[in-house]
This record gives structure tokens, C-alpha cells and sequence, in this order.
């Protein structure tokens, strides 16, 4: 039985968006827009009950009243929401035209960031009741948004990824041979439930020449001994994501086939050793790269090292070449680098990792040498 998790308070809701709107004018904005999706359950914990046609904005300005516009049937649950202490709630009804309602609350000349989940009706019509205001999506204009994590949230991502390691151990004692992908898959996700989650967001399982694909999920293929198998599965516990990795044998594996596994060890060590305060993102993807480049697998690594996890299990930072903005105390991140060998076999191992003030911490603790399945 997973235990409750400490609940959100007002005050943790207002200090977010104190934070929101302090980012936003230093990044030269007028303030934030934020619709219905995982920014705005983050900012002020209020998610809708059903996602319409019609407008849900909350204003953040810099110095000013937080203000949250609904339409009228949903202000009892958006004044219910735990952190509407910390905002001002109103309301427009039938009838009335919406974006004249938001206009009240902007500069008629602003420009705004606004969440990348934004209806181009909604926009569309906040364009023309306010035809001199500019918008930049939150994702270019405030990238790490929702990047640094304050306490109770890395120990919802903690609580998330134990969860995740207990669904791993016990899928160890599942039949693997004989199954399709898709059994195997479907024994992860009740695991992942049993052990927590409330909302399973992917069960990969890539067995033989389909491990090769980083994109695969899971097929009808009939997994076969003496093939390496990729699990990564996760999703959302208590509102928060686990994302893990690791990379079994149905039987014995060949020598090659344990070289190959152990590089991605190396390498995955490697990036968690980096892991530091102030170093730039790229320079985690770049330790992984460079034991498996200097391993002569370089040609077999196809996608970046890491993504950035919270409220949704892929969010910034990304663990890439080129990005160079720097590792902050706060930030989780997967690092996950693989070999992906076309036709053969792949070999992926993900943990989540967040940044403190010395180094990095692993949010999962399952053990990373290969194990054997039947």
C-alpha cells in the first residue's frame, strides 16, 4: 500500500506563480496565459472537469492578483480547486463574449507567453478583441517553466519511480518466452497500477529485431529465447510521472550481446556522474556519447539522452546535443542512452535522475546489470 502523499498547499500553489510571473518579466513578457493542460494543474491545481469549446484562462502578471477566468457552470470547481486561495476567480457566462472578459485583465499592447496547449480559437479570438497584443508559445519563451521542482514534488517523483521499480521486480518472475509483446506489456501496466499509479502512459516492450527501434511500444510478435528485451513503462502516481528503463535475456545472452549491455552501463553511469549543478544540459548527453562512440557503437545511437519529467512524463529539460542551458538543483531528468543495432537487438537502461546541490540523485534503485528471464 503506497502511502498519501503530502498534499499541496495554498501557499506552495502562490509561490509557483509568484515564480511563473517573476520568469515571464525577466524573459521581457508581459505575463502568462494558461489554459487547461499541465501547466495550469501545476500553477494553481485546477483541472477541469470537462475540457469544452468554451475559455479557461489564468492571467499571471508580474506585481499583480493572480486572476482565473472560467465560464460561470465551472467556477464551483474551480473555487475548490487548492490553490484558488491564492487567485482571484471570475466568471463569464452564456452569451457573453469571452475574449472581451479576458481582454479586462490584459494590456491592450502586452506580450504574452501562452501554454502550448492553447485552442487556436481561443488565441484566435484573444487576437481580435486585442489586436495589438503578441503571444510567444510557453515552450519558447519559458522553456523550464515547470523544469525545478520544490520538495513535495521530488517526493511525488520519488514515490513514482519506487512504484515503478517494484513493478520491475516483479515482472522479472513473468514467462517471457512463448508470449507476444503485448501480454508482457499488459503485465506491466497492472503492475504499474497495483503498485500506485493512477494513470499507465506507456508499456514498451521490444523484443528481438524490435528492441532495435526506439520508437517501438509493443507488438504481436511472439518473444523467442535468446532474445534481448527492452521494458520502458511509467506514467502518473499521485499526479507526478515514473519513466524507467531496463534491458533483459529470455536465457543466456551471447558475449556480444553482454559487451553491448555493459557499454550502455558505462555509459549510463558515465551521464550520472556529470550530473552537477551549472553544467550544461548537452554536456550529460555528451559523457553517454562519448563511451559508447569510444566503444565503436557511435553510429548505433539514434535519439538524446534524456527528457525532463514532472506532471507529465516528457517535459524540458532535454538532455541533447545544443542545449546548453545549465543543470539547476530541482530538475529531474531521465538518462537513458542506448544501442540500437538495425535488425538484431537494442539495449536501452533509464533512470530518473534530479539535479541537487552536489551532484545527482537516482529516483530509481533497480540494479542495472542484465538480468536473465525465461
Amino acid at each position: 500500500m503506497s502511502e498519501t502523499p503530502v498534499a499541496f498547499t495554498e501557499h506552495d500553489y502562490e509561490d509557483r506563480m509568484v515564480r511563473a510571473a517573476r520568469d515571464a518579466a525577466d524573459a521581457g513578457l508581459s505575463g502568462l496565459l494558461v489554459t487547461p493542460g499541465p501547466d495550469l494543474v501545476r500553477l494553481c491545481g485546477y483541472r477541469p472537469t470537462a475540457l469544452t469549446e468554451r475559455l479557461t484562462l489564468l492571467v499571471l502578471v508580474p506585481e499583480s492578483e493572480p486572476r482565473l477566468l472560467v465560464p460561470a457552470p465551472q467556477r464551483p470547481d474551480a473555487e475548490a480547486a487548492p490553490g484558488a486561495g491564492a487567485l482571484r476567480v471570475s466568471q463569464w457566462r452564456d452569451g457573453q463574449d469571452p475574449y472581451a472578459a479576458a481582454a479586462g485583465l490584459l494590456r491592450p499592447n502586452g506580450h504574452y507567453g501562452v501554454s502550448d496547449a492553447t485552442w487556436a480559437l481561443h488565441l484566435l479570438g484573444l487576437q481580435e478583441a486585442l489586436p495589438l497584443t503578441t503571444y510567444r508559445a510557453l515552450s519558447m519563451s519559458l522553456p523550464m517553466l515547470r523544469a525545478v521542482k520544490d520538495d513535495h514534488e521530488l517526493a511525488r517523483l520519488a514515490a513514482a519511480g519506487a512504484a515503478a521499480d517494484a513493478a520491475y521486480e516483479e515482472i522479472l518472475a513473468v514467462r517471457f518466452a512463448g508470449r507476444r509483446e503485448t501480454d508482457v506489456a499488459g503485465d506491466l501496466a497492472r503492475l504499474l497500477l497495483a503498485h500506485g499509479h493512477g494513470q499507465v502512459d506507456f508499456t514498451v516492450v521490444g523484443s528481438g529485431p524490435n528492441g532495435a527501434d526506439p520508437h517501438h511500444e509493443a507488438g504481436e510478435r511472439i518473444i523467442e529465447n535468446g532474445d534481448m528485451v527492452v521494458l520502458d513503462f511509467g506514467g502518473l502516481k499521485d499526479g507526478y510521472g515514473s519513466d524507467t528503463t531496463r534491458t533483459v535475456h529470455v536465457g543466456e545472452p551471447t558475449d556480444e550481446e553482454r559487451a553491448v549491455h555493459d557499454i550502455v552501463r558505462r555509459a549510463q553511469q558515465a551521464a550520472f556522474e556529470a550530473v552537477r549543478p551549472g553544467v550544461p544540459c548537452a554536456e550529460i548527453d555528451k559523457a553517454a556519447r562519448t563511451v559508447i562512440e569510444d566503444a565503436g557503437y557511435g553510429a548505433y545511437v539514434v535519439q538524446r539522452t534524456g527528457h525532463g519529467i514532472g506532471v507529465t512524463t516528457h517535459e524540458p529539460p532535454y538532455l541533447v546535443a545544443g542545449e546548453l542551458r545549465p543543470l539547476v538543483p530541482g530538475m529531474c531528468f531521465s538518462i537513458e542512452p542506448g544501442i540500437y543495432l538495425p535488425g538484431r537487438f537494442g539495449v536501452r537502461i533509464e533512470d530518473i535522475v534530479t539535479c541537487t546541490e552536489t551532484g545527482g540523485r537516482r529516483l530509481n534503485s533497480t540494479p542495472h546489470e542484465m538480468a536473465v528471464v525465461s
